[in-house]
């Protein structure tokens, strides 16, 4: 599938350049509204972004930016950032544990999202303000004029510097001529989408907008009995957005943009399905054998569990898109997203241009379900949890020209304040005790054990002796315990200064040099609320000296890993009432300088070329998770465990992660002339401290990988750092008018974003590598296909000479292989995959009315969004993955995988009209 989804973007990329050849090169390009040429083709549009903060043609621009058309987005029925997919080739963005949160990459860059304290190293701004995490992107977008997403790392620009990249959302501002429109859409799974917008002027100097857009959908999995039978629903659209703007131009050099917005999210979300439940043994991945039953699997259904339809567990399949979760565990995402936004735009007598944006923006999303996928109760969240952000941000600009016109310079500084609540209320199910226990006995030979016959008790044999039986008895007896009120907290201060100056050193000559300081304090608290009792019970138990659970767990012996896991298991995650007593502070500041030095060269009226060198960054932070609370550095997955004492407030520190920076290179040249365009760009992106989210089935594991340029040492560290992540390639994007109206785009990318062959886990090589993520050495990195390659074609012919027009529109993202988890595990490799979106429509003079058939994702492709380790469901810590056999003496792995389906095919029709 990888060699063939190659191929077939290749092909898409050489037919569009082929067609494009039919263009004549001549003039610059025109606006759209420009009659036909005489050789009968139509002009491209010319596209003016504000990447630079300054007005100008894209094609002027030096700098990768994909810059996508209202028109083109209306066409591919974009409505979130996810399915901007279709239409960037170096953007990929996903949804993850709910769709509150995403993952944005650029490049192969980015960060994984389901972990609040980081921020993402691809950055989104809607009208100029930042959106502190990728979820905020996954609402309703409403009307918007375009979209930009800007390739590696940015700060001497926008705001908010990042080290990948940034997506920029410009929505529609008021016009002072009243207009208006509206569309009704209904499709499959009865979904209804609602959209009004209004425009026009309250006064001469005053024009205003009001907006609105309401989607409702059922759900793409259906949840089902033991029977097979439906008895609900889950991963449906239930949203609505709100959007109001005024405009206020007393002068034609003063200008006052005002926005408010409101979006609200009542959903059921997310459900997933088991995509691997196989179960190997062997002393290394080439000789593992498959056998034919899963002891977890053999567990659970023992317990009572049902997969997804009654039938065999390893011969469902997870494309049926049937779950069965606990019965009263039903998933929800509550979300509420609003803000206020101001801009202000003054230019001075001298032609010096002042810009004030400020704003004020609240988040909050309420997230909770089972999130063991499954009707055994192992873990759930419930109803208290959520995460909130509330920023303040304020940007100044001051931009003119000097010397002549020879100096186009720029100014500004920026702050941001944002307070972070998380109430991560994760809890042990009714049946996490007993699976626990007999997890443990089940995982003590090569071999499903005939204990599991007695489950769900597990009865111990007396052969243990009283300590480890006791242990298993006091490990069986927790039951839906674990966090009542646990809350963190993260306040973070951002100031930064900046510039950005254009030298015209001649006519066709330009040098751009940008600098940035950024200073970033951010302070951490966190309040724990724990009722798990059995956990200090277990820390504590003993039954004579030197024969206590904790020194069997730390003495050579062979009952150590049954000790082990009796107290791993029985304060997972450090669920203990011993955390209650906790005040856990910290904070950290940090200064960074960053920026950007371009030349650029106007080598014809129609030829564009440049070279750039940017240097990037993005803050450090907290990891925050409890489960992550004390470890060392080591992971929570192998020996030593870190749950054998009592946590104090000094572990806050290892919460922490650092700040991840980037150097960047990048060549590129564009061509535009009146009917074909091109932009190429190569590109090295050299990541030092990468800040890695992971699951590994027990904990996020939050670590800064670095290369390592000399031998590691025995344990792990390194005295020669590197960087470690380097993502380098190719970028053409292409778009011509052939014909009388016809256009035509195609994209294609090669990232090889890749770590470096010896990694350690912190700047100062001081910490080795974290085991969990023992196949990142010299592999490609996740969510990151080596080859991405977009198409569309739209074709408007008139009918008739009334006005009236047709749509014949399609566009396609071929993507080859990639791994979908952070560490990469081989379970969780996506094979290549082509999703296509088509549209048919009849529209009347000016494009008054319209209505239109549509399909997304048109042959029904399935492929995953996520796919990750099923929670504490595998026989013990290093029994993970295939790619465990061998290692730590793992003999047997039994993990079990589930996924987050892409969505299946949607179809319907649209109705729309305006004035």
């Amino acid at each position: 599938m990888r060699r063939s989804g190659l191929f077939a973007a290749a092909g898409l990329a050489a037919l569009t350049t082929t067609m494009a050849m039919w263009a004549e090169p001549g003039a610059a390009q025109a606006p759209s509204s420009a009659p036909e040429s005489a050789s009968g083709q139509d002009d491209l549009p010319e596209i003016i972004v504000t990447a630079t903060r300054r007005a100008s043609p894209l094609s002027n621009v030096p700098i990768a930016v994909t810059a996508v058309t209202a028109q083109s987005l209306q066409n591919s029925g974009v409505s979130d950032m996810r399915q901007l997919n279709q239409l960037a080739p170096s953007l990929f963005v996903v949804s993850t544990g709910t769709e509150a949160n995403g993952v944005a990459r650029i490049r192969g860059v980015g960060t994984v999202g389901d972990n609040p304290g980081l921020e993402s190293s691809v950055a989104t701004f809607i009208d100029g303000v930042y959106r502190s995490r990728t979820g905020t992107g996954l609402n309703e977008l409403g009307e918007v004029e375009r979209v930009e997403v800007l390739r590696g790392p940015q700060g001497t620009l926008f705001g908010r510097n990042t080290s990948a990249g940034l997506v920029n959302i410009v929505t529609k501002a008021p016009e002072f001529t009243l207009g208006g429109s509206g569309e009704v859409s209904y499709g499959n799974y009865d979904y209804w989408r609602l959209g009004a917008r209004v425009t026009g002027p309250l006064s001469e100097t005053i024009a205003a907008s009001l907006e609105g857009v309401y989607v409702k959908r059922d759900g793409f999995l259906d949840v089902v009995n033991p029977a097979g039978q439906k008895i609900g629903s889950t991963n449906d659209r239930d949203r609505f957005l709100v959007r109001g703007q005024l405009l206020l131009e007393p002068s034609d050099v003063f200008s006052i943009r005002l926005i408010g917005d409101y979006t609200r999210r009542d959903e059921s979300c997310c459900g997933a399905v088991y995509v691997d439940v196989t179960e190997e043994t062997g002393s290394s991945p080439q000789t593992a054998t498959t056998n034919a039953t899963n002891r977890i699997v053999t567990l659970l259904q023992a317990m009572g569990g049902v997969f997804s339809n009654g039938a065999s567990p390893y011969a469902q399949n997870p494309y049926q898109r049937k779950v069965s979760i606990t019965p009263g565990r039903d998933y929800v995402s509550d979300l509420r997203d609003w803000g206020l936004s101001g801009e202000i735009n003054y230019e001075f007598d001298s032609g010096t241009k002042l810009t004030s944006i400020t704003a004020f923006r609240s988040y909050k999303s309420a997230d909770y379900g089972d999130v063991d996928y499954n009707t055994v109760d192992i873990l759930y969240r419930d109803a208290g949890t959520y995460r909130q952000f509330r920023t303040l941000t304020q940007e100044f600009r001051v931009q003119g020209e000097a010397f002549g016109g020879k100096l186009d310079w720029l100014v500004g500084a920026y702050y941001a304040h944002e307070d972070l609540k998380l109430r991560d209320n994760i809890r042990f199910g009714a049946d996490y005790g007993r699976f626990a226990s007999c997890r443990l006995l089940a995982g003590s030979g090569a071999t499903p054990s005939p204990l599991l016959a007695l489950a769900p008790n597990c009865t111990p044999p007396s052969a243990l002796g009283p300590v480890l039986t006791g242990g298993l008895n006091t490990l069986a007896s927790i039951s839906d315990a674990g966090d009542v009120d646990s809350r963190y907290m993260q306040q973070s201060d951002n100031f930064a200064i900046f510039t950005h100056n254009i030298v015209h050193v001649t006519k066709r000559f330009d040098i751009t040099l940008g600098l940035r300081y950024t200073h970033e304090l951010k302070r951490f608290a966190a309040s724990l609320n724990n009722d798990n009792a059995a956990c200090p019970a277990l820390q504590a138990r003993t039954a004579g000296a030197g024969n206590d659970l904790v020194d069997f767990a730390t003495s050579p012996g062979p009952f150590q890993a049954l000790a082990g896991g009796i107290l791993t298991l029985g304060c997972l995650g450090n669920s203990s009432t011993g955390i209650n007593a906790l005040a856990l502070n910290d904070r950290i500041t940090d200064g960074e300088f960053s920026g950007t030095a371009i030349a650029s060269w106007k080598a014809t009226d129609n030829l564009l070329l440049y070279a750039t060198y940017a240097r990037g960054y993005k803050a450090g932070g907290y990891n925050l998770d409890r489960f992550a609370l004390g470890n060392t550095g080591l992971g929570v997955n192998v020996a030593p465990i870190t749950y054998f004492s009592p946590r104090s407030n000094a572990d806050a520190a290892s919460l922490r992660f650092g700040a991840e920076t980037v150097d960047a290179f990048e060549i590129g040249a564009k061509f535009n002339s009146r009917h074909f365009s091109a932009n190429i760009a190569a590109f090295r992106q050299e990541f030092s401290n990468f800040q890695l989210n992971t699951f590994n089935g027990f904990t996020f594991i939050v670590q800064n990988i670095n290369g390592c340029g000399a031998a590691l040492s025995p344990t792990g560290t390194c005295s020669d750092v590197k960087p470690g992540l380097v993502t380098q390639g190719v970028e053409v994007e292409l778009a011509a008018s052939p014909l009388r109206d016809v256009r035509l785009t195609a994209g294609l990318t090669y990232a090889d974003a890749k770590f470096a062959d010896r990694l350690v886990g912190s700047a100062n090589g001081a910490v080795p590598l974290d085991p969990a993520l023992f196949l990142l050495p010299g592999s490609r990195n996740s969510m990151a296909p080596e080859l991405v390659g977009t198409a569309s074609a739209a074709w408007t012919p008139a009918i008739g000479s009334n006005g009236l027009s047709a749509l014949f529109y399609i566009d396609g993202r071929i993507t080859s292989d990639y791994n979908m988890g952070s560490d990469l595990y081989p379970e969780k490799k996506q094979d290549g995959y082509t999703v296509v979106n088509a549209r048919v429509g009849l529209r009347g003079p000016d494009q008054s009315w319209s209505v239109e058939l549509w399909a997304q994702n048109l042959f029904d492709t399935n492929y995953n969004q996520v796919v990750f380790n099923s929670p504490v469901q595998s026989t013990g810590p290093n029994n993970q993955s295939s790619a465990q056999l061998g290692r730590a003496g793992a003999v047997m792995t039994n993990q079990l995988f589930s996924s987050y389906l892409a969505e299946p095919r949607t179809y319907g029709v649209t109705l729309r009209g305006r004035f």
